[in-house]
């Protein structure tokens, strides 16, 4: 029982990598032959996948093919890689200039996931690793990525209320929707004290070549080094570099606001 759903789960994964080859369309015969699987159990599976959009069945042939979901996850993987790539000579730079923690960060529902990092060298840093998921309504990152949203699904994600993580923390939909509109207004999010007592956070937009925001670009540090004062020095250079990334993936200035 308990590797039951495992095989169902491996079958699925080995029916969808069939469909790398060439042909236009594959039936459930040549499918249950490719995968030696008796065709009722290749069946249930084309059903299944084809209810969440994977595979697609030709109505005039009867034949499946990869549906429209496939190509939207890859087209995701492919954002990330190109992101990752794109990132990296920017955020060394922007690390090596601030001197403080600088990490790249992209939405998933009301979180963020840290995709890219590179720490502070100062003794006192910050430690939140890459991968790490943090709720988006209390980061400077989150803000950002919130804010240019469309309206519709924006309004969706800060419905609230929100867990409240210190003092300090954003909890209701009308307090997060003024700091977005804020942050929209200069082309920059803070959160401070927000997540975390004594850490505090700046971050920028970064655009695909559609000038749609696709990652938030940030640095991070304790607050007795990152006041107020330093954080306006430190926000032009953040806005600049998360620009620079966003022309490496193909974005132009004069595309800027359509994804807002």
């Amino acid at each position: 029982m308990t590797d039951a759903p495992l095989t169902t789960v491996t079958n699925a994964a080995r029916l969808l990598k069939a469909f790398r080859a060439q042909e236009a369309t594959l039936g459930v015969s040549e499918l249950a032959r490719r995968l030696d699987l008796g065709k009722s159990a290749v069946h249930r599976l084309l059903t299944t996948l084809a209810a969440e959009g994977l595979i697609e069945q030709d109505p005039h042939t009867g034949g499946y093919r990869l549906g429209v979901v496939m190509i939207e996850l890859g087209e995701a993987v492919k954002v990330h890689l190109d992101l990752h790539a794109a990132a990296g000579p920017v955020l060394a730079h922007l690390r090596d200039e601030t001197g403080e923690t600088c990490q790249v960060g992209v939405l998933d529902g009301v979180d963020v996931v840290y995709v890219d990092r590179l720490e502070s060298a100062h003794s006192l840093r910050l430690f939140t690793e890459t991968g790490r998921r943090v709720p988006a309504h209390a980061t400077s990152s989150g803000k950002v990525l919130l804010a240019h949203l469309p309206e519709a699904e924006r309004e969706e994600r800060i419905a609230g209320p929100f867990p409240q993580l210190t003092p300090h923390t954003l909890v209701t939909a009308d307090a997060l929707r003024a700091e977005l509109a804020a942050a929209r207004a200069r082309g920059w999010a803070e959160a401070v004290h927000e997540r975390e007592i004594g850490v505090v956070s700046i971050a920028a937009p970064v655009r695909d070549r559609y000038g749609e925001v696709v990652a938030a670009l940030s640095i991070g540090a304790p607050t007795a080094r990152f006041g107020a004062a330093a954080r306006r020095r430190h926000a032009r250079s953040l806005v600049e570099a998360g620009e620079a990334i966003s022309r490496r993936l193909g974005w132009t200035p004069e595309r800027e606001g359509r994804g807002a």
